[in-house]
């Protein structure tokens, strides 16, 4: 599969940050830790980014990254966020970079689970300390304070309070790095709720650089402790704040004697808004009295920390920051958007547009041409972005999004036929957008407002991310859920019930979520309800359904009746993410089930053929998804039967025989969740959980691929039909932008072992004419021979850059013929006329061996409906044809001219004037807005003739009549000067 790569499409809009620093010997280097994305660097206080921890790091959830003072080339990173949301993604231990984070090394601890804070001795970069939350969903007894004295070869757990509290937050003593600060949290995830808080929580500290450690209780709260933050200040080391939920007594609260004894401050409202989510706290390093608090809003206090004012950021929902302590006003802070910069004390600040660190919960696509894409972006709307550029965007591809209804929940489901319509969710409120009008229509199924109520009192328990689903045979027709199904055949302005609760409905589940502290209703933790809903493609009427605590059930008859068609051995309580009925067989499904919200890691893919009456799973931990690979998605590919793609915890994993056996299909994707897969025009189209959306173009070699092509010596995959588009690459392609392919036929051939000889690729036309030949070795001199007024010009025109590596390999026809010649132009491919629509052949030729597939170029739809036919573009490839080898003649001409006119004798005054004057009427003469010559104005048509897919007008074929006629009088002229001379 070398060939075959992903791209990411975008949106360059940030997701969640949750860990940033920066180095002090360098002003404008930060760094940024997403909670999907991994790490990231920039060395121009933000203008750009680049991900840093691609290729090393086994997850993308950033917890604390931290530069050492003493070597800032130095720098630890521990993975899984501290922002324990029911989508948090799972740590994987500690990393270090010795080289400013080109390059990584895995240092163990990979069963800590989330980690919330690195320090770093202040002279010794070798000694460093971690904060271990440990496992979000379960107790673990790897949780705790770790020290490592060697750079991380080793570490041993130096503060350990039980197997369900952890170390938060960790803090040196400015003066004396022997003195250390740790926030101990006892927190856990439940699908149902989150525990935050207990009694064994708290402050505590050691003298002695972590042998021995004290609990912190003079003036701190004694009973239920939650989540704390700490934060001293190198202007004063003897003080010390913490933030802390607690029942009674949360707020912020100062000690003046290095923590000896503690005095409350403030509770001021907005402080401790959703502890578990937020909880940050940090001084500035020059002046103890200036505190700053990240929460929903960011906070700063000038008065240690008694009254706090607001400081408006790009983005709310505010996690963490990093003071330059060189200049306190050059900072770094992070939110649900991204990361951003300041110079000037968080007046100003960078743009977050890019950072393509977007965090989807779903994917789909729409009908028109090329596809949109859409989805629940977390924090950032519903919104779609283009699979191809649709048109020129003078704000750069960054650009290419938009808001469309719903929220960042999602999903967002563009109508059949009309994608100007998208029916999107938020949070379970259903609305109908209209892209032209820019209003979103409100039909909430019940109209309840569901925040802050348990959910075993609501009318109808509708998750944040409740599915929406379009019949596939009817675009009128549209299913929505809570515990029930919904339908409504006009848009939402009437609703049908046709189910019962088809949840497993738990009472001991339907609580009130947050305990012991503070209540977190938000709508993510209601449990029983639908999940998944998909109607057969096959069958209308046959529709399959999935809830979030484990049920599955079918209807055969539209909703008349139900059926609990949950795979015996499918422990409970686990959510159903997907279903995949089959688009190939009636009565086959497949369902993508993950428990990781009950600390099971492992995966669950489940396929039936008979309705699910029975059930195979596919997913054994040894048939190749790993057994600690949470499954989140699959589909089957609906051009082969049997072609699976699954979607996990950890990345992309494909099968050939409907789930026998698995194996990775990552390529050159990030290690991130991928959180939904939809296979459409034979192209794989994906969303992550950080890392915005991607695309694998092009999936026919996967549905050629079989015994037979693995054990060819080589082979060339028959082509997809390829649209005739228009677009600049340059709009896209670079680290946070958004990434295009050159429009183009894709041709992939594979190559068992390397040739040693020469591998070429040819494209021939439907009557077996060769129009470009492109060869793996280097092409030489354009061969160029000019033997008559109207002779046809003859060229090897292409570009050396055909692979021959053993392996798969894709290569662009960009759909043109050779252009016009050009003494200094190496390839003349990139300026040539493109193909008419038609029938095409590939022959690909290694040694004696050869073969040739054909192909169909299409006319682009938005092109065939504003009128332009197919005569048309062969009537323009024809003139563009011909202006093309008249202005290939006239750049010859003039290139012997000038060589006839170097080998004259110094006397031969009369034959230079000829020559000059036969020049003159050529090509233009130097200086400033010269008379446009015969050579520029062939050019000029050239331009004209070429730009767009058009039928030509009539000055077109005039102009060009005309400049032939003035050709071939000055190729008369030159024939008879050369003959005179001769």
């Amino acid at each position: 599969f070398s060939g075959l790569k992903y791209r990411m499409i975008g949106p360059s809009h940030g997701g969640r940050v949750t860990a940033v620093a920066g180095r002090a010997d360098q002003a404008g280097t930060f760094y940024l830790g997403a909670t999907g994305g991994g790490v990231w660097k920039t060395t121009d206080y933000g203008r750009n980014w680049r991900n840093i921890s691609d290729g090393y790091f086994q997850t993308g959830s950033i917890g604390a990254i931290r530069v050492a003072d003493s070597e800032p080339n130095i720098i630890y990173v521990g993975t899984g966020s501290d922002g324990i949301r029911s989508n948090v993604i799972k740590g994987r231990g500690v990393y270090k970079s010795t080289d400013a984070g080109e390059t990584w090394e895995f240092l163990g601890l990979s069963d800590v689970g989330q980690i919330g804070a690195v320090i770093i001795h202040p002279s010794n970069p070798d000694l460093v300390y971690i904060a271990a939350i440990g496992h979000a969903f379960g107790p673990n007894p790897d949780r705790g304070v770790y020290r490592t004295q060697d750079g991380g070869k080793t570490w041993e757990q130096v503060l350990f309070v039980s197997d369900s509290t952890g170390a938060v937050d960790l803090e040196f003593a400015p003066d004396n790095p022997l003195e250390i600060y740790a926030s101990m949290w006892r927190a856990e995830r439940k699908p149902w709720t989150i525990i935050s808080g207990a009694r064994e929580g708290g402050i505590y500290k050691t003298t002695d650089g972590g042998q021995t450690w004290n609990k912190l209780t003079s003036g701190l709260p004694t009973d239920l402790i939650g989540k704390s933050d700490l934060a001293v200040s190198p202007a004063d080391p003897d003080r010390v704040y913490v933030l802390i939920e607690a029942a009674p007594g949360s707020g912020l609260y100062r000690s003046n004697d290095r923590g000896l004894h503690f005095s409350f401050v403030t509770n001021q409202r907005g402080l401790l808004n959703r502890p578990f989510y937020y909880t940050n706290v940090d001084a500035d390093p020059t002046d103890a009295d200036i505190v700053y608090v990240n929460n929903e809003d960011f906070y700063k206090s000038v008065d240690g920390g008694k009254t706090f004012q607001e400081i408006s950021t790009p983005h709310g929902d505010n996690h963490d920051m990093w003071i330059n302590p060189n200049n306190p006003e050059l900072f770094i802070q992070s939110n649900d958007g991204g990361a951003n910069v300041t110079l000037d004390g968080g007046k100003t600040w960078s743009t977050q547009n890019n950072q393509p660190t977007a965090e989807l919960y779903q994917v789909n696509v729409d009908d028109q041409f090329p596809y949109w894409v859409y989805a629940g972006q977390q924090d950032d709307g519903t919104i779609a972005v283009p699979s191809l550029p649709p048109y020129s965007a003078p704000a750069g591809p960054t650009a290419y999004w938009r808001a469309i209804g719903g929220c960042e929940t999602g999903p967002a489901v563009p109508k059949p036929g009309n994608p100007n319509i998208v029916y999107s969710n938020c949070k379970g409120r259903f609305g109908r957008y209209n892209k032209e009008t820019g209003q979103e229509k409100q039909y909430y199924v019940g109209a309840q407002n569901m925040y802050g109520h348990n959910p075993r009192d609501l009318i109808y328990r509708f998750q944040r991310v409740s599915p929406i689903e379009v019949s596939p045979h009817d675009p009128n027709t549209i299913y929505h859920a809570s515990q029930f199904l919904h339908v409504t055949r006009d848009e939402g302005v009437t609703w049908e019930t046709i189910s019962p609760d088809l949840t497993a409905f738990e009472p001991d589940k339907q609580v009130i979520s947050g305990s012991p502290i503070t209540r977190d209703i938000t709508g993510e933790e209601f449990y029983s309800a639908i999940y998944a809903v998909e109607e057969s493609p096959l069958e209308p009427g046959v529709i399959w359904v999935g809830a979030n605590d484990g049920p599955v059930h079918i209807t055969r008859n539209g909703g008349k009746t139900w059926t609990n068609i949950t795979p015996q051995d499918l422990q409970p309580n686990g959510r159903v993410q997907h279903i995949e009925p089959s688009p190939h067989r009636a009565g086959k499904a497949y369902i993508a089930v993950y428990r990781y919200l009950l600390d099971d890691w492992s995966p669950y893919i489940y396929r039936t053929t008979n309705y699910g009456e029975s059930w195979t799973r596919l997913t054994t931990g040894t048939n190749g998804i790993p057994a600690d690979y949470p499954t989140r998605v699959v589909r089957e590919d609906p051009d082969r039967q049997g072609l699976l793609y699954a979607g996990t915890e950890f990345g992309m994993f494909v099968s050939f025989d409907d789930g026998t056996h698995w194996q990775p299909f990552q390529q050159n994707l990030p290690i991130t969740p991928v959180t939904d897969i939809k296979v459409h025009r034979k192209d794989l189209v994906i969303s992550t959980m950080g890392r915005s959306f991607w695309i694998l173009d092009n999936l026919t070699p996967l549905h050629q691929l079989d015994e037979r092509v693995a054990g060819a010596d080589r082979y060339l995959f028959k082509p997809r039909g390829a649209y005739r588009m228009r677009y600049s690459r340059s709009s896209g392609g670079g680290g946070d932008s958004p990434e295009y392919p050159s429009p183009g036929a894709l041709i992939d051939y594979y190559l068992a072992e390397e040739p040693s000889g020469e591998v070429t690729l040819d494209i021939l036309d439907a009557s077996g004419t060769l129009i470009r030949s492109f060869s793996s070795e280097e092409p030489g001199e354009p061969e160029s021979v000019l033997q008559a007024m109207r002779a046809p010009v003859l060229v090897r025109a292409g570009t050396p850059t055909l692979a021959k590596q053993a392996g798969m390999h894709r290569y662009i026809w960009d759909l043109r013929y050779p252009g016009p010649w050009d003494e200094t132009a190496s390839d003349r491919g990139s300026d040539g006329p493109r193909a008419a629509p038609g029938t095409y052949s590939a022959r690909l030729t290694v040694g004696e061996w050869t073969e040739t597939r054909q192909f169909e170029l299409l006319i682009d739809p938005r092109v065939a409906v504003d009128g332009v036919t197919q005569a048309d573009l062969e009537e323009q490839l024809a003139l563009n044809l011909e202006i093309r080898d008249a202005l290939s003649q006239a750049r010859m001409v003039l290139a012997r001219l000038r060589k006839e006119r170097e080998r004259l004798p110094g006397d031969a005054t009369q034959r230079r004037r000829e020559l000059d004057a036969l020049e003159a009427d050529l090509a233009d003469a130097d200086g400033p807005y010269p008379q446009r010559m015969l050579i520029d104005q062939l050019e000029y048509l050239y331009s004209m003739t070429r730009d767009a897919d058009q039928r030509l007008g009539r000055d077109a074929h005039q102009r060009y009549e005309q400049l032939r006629r003035e050709l071939d009088e000055l190729l008369r002229r030159f024939e008879l000067l050369v003959e005179d001379s001769g």
